[in-house]
């Protein structure tokens, strides 16, 4: 079925700049929407952004509105977060998920909507 792999994790500075990559593979990315979510040590598992399965409506977390920008490329069945503006609380390991959309509706940042998900990339925010 569905795979997700994701890049583009390491250690950044604060106020630094990372852009993180999801690649899916073993179905069309067109009917899916994708979100990014991340979870810190000791801490629950919370959404961070979504896209809806043709881009034209997004979603984030209020801690992450102005400084993250997701996008994707469904010829390249990629979902991109850029990070900007990076601050120490980032600091976590970096999920995608996607979740099949019957239509092109808005999507949600709750992480049990999502039913394929993959195995993470470690964001580190440290001075």
């Amino acid at each position: 079925q569905l795979q997700l792999v994701e890049s583009g994790g390491g250690l950044v500075q604060p106020g630094g700049s990372l852009r993180l990559s999801c690649v899916v593979s073993g179905f069309t990315l067109d009917y899916y929407a994708i979100g990014w979510f991340r979870q810190a040590p000791g801490k629950e598992r919370e959404g961070v952004s979504c896209i809806s399965r043709s881009g034209f409506s997004t979603n984030y977390a209020d801690s992450v509105k102005g400084r993250f920008t997701i996008s994707r490329d469904n010829a390249e069945n990629t979902v991109y977060l850029q990070m900007n503006s990076l601050k120490p609380e980032d600091t976590a390991v970096y999920y995608c998920a996607a979740v099949k959309s019957f239509d092109d509706s808005p999507c949600f940042l709750e992480p049990p909507d999502y039913n394929y998900w993959g195995q993470g990339t470690q964001v580190t925010v440290s001075s």
